[in-house]
């Protein structure tokens, strides 16, 4: 058989073929991490303003003026005003409800975890996406989202009259109706992410111990136990 006249064309080095293939895009995986960090910090900066200023008083022109980003460069993260305001809800409900669940899932009576919860959901509501929860209304959510949302919020009303009925069984709490005591609970804590401010007379931790302590042991004094004389024996 004949041979070709032609020779076999080389293979480039390793070097030269690394060159060749390198790209100034990022591959596949790292865009979608570099998209999702953006677009958390877009939802983060939105979550701050709409507790600083109001959902309807907050422009997609403000958040992304703060962004430092042009207001097209936010369409390529969220659809609308509504959307992000609907993710901040929506991350701040799951936030309190992995956080609750956790708490749960540690054991313990029902005081241990009735407090461990009561903690968690306080830290929360001293977040911005757990402000953003408490401060704007489901009410400016629309549907189908809202009655999602809605749902969401009574598993954490749930959660809290189930550990208080329990509580009560154990008889480590005292008699009292779940559901009140449930609401009580919830709405005292939840008022922590209307007027706590971040760098304030007291930390979010403390603010958190100070109330959970008066939800648990109350306001009114204990008087101390007073000690009996003993009875002396006959004859002594």
């Amino acid at each position: 058989m004949g041979t070709s006249s032609k020779a076999a064309t080389p293979s480039p080095p390793p070097r030269a073929r690394k060159q060749a293939d390198a790209s100034p895009w990022a591959r596949a995986p790292e865009r979608e991490r570099q998209r999702e960090a953006k677009r958390n910090a877009v939802l983060s900066t939105a979550a701050q303003m709409f507790n600083e200023r109001g959902f309807h008083a907050t422009s997609l022109d403000d958040i992304a003026a703060r962004l430092h980003v042009t207001k097209p460069t936010l369409y390529y993260y969220v659809k609308n005003k509504d959307e992000i305001l609907l993710e901040c809800v929506r991350k701040g409900l799951h936030m309190t409800l992995d956080g609750i669940e956790a708490s749960r899932q540690a054991g313990g009576n029902a005081v241990d975890q009735l407090r461990a919860c009561m903690e968690v959901y306080a830290d929360i509501v001293a977040q911005p996406f757990g402000m953003c929860l408490i401060r704007v209304g489901d009410e400016e959510v629309p549907e189908p989202s809202r009655t999602e949302l809605r749902r969401m919020k009574s598993e954490i009303d749930h959660a809290f009259r189930r550990l208080v009925a329990q509580g009560v069984e154990e008889g480590s709490l005292a008699a009292c109706d779940p559901k009140m005591t449930a609401f009580v609970i919830a709405g005292a804590l939840s008022w922590i992410g209307r007027w706590y401010q971040p760098g304030g007379e007291y930390s979010a931790a403390e603010v958190a111990r100070q109330c959970i302590a008066t939800l648990m042991d109350g306001v009114l004094g204990r008087a101390e136990p007073t000690c009996k004389p003993r009875k002396r024996a006959a004859g002594v």
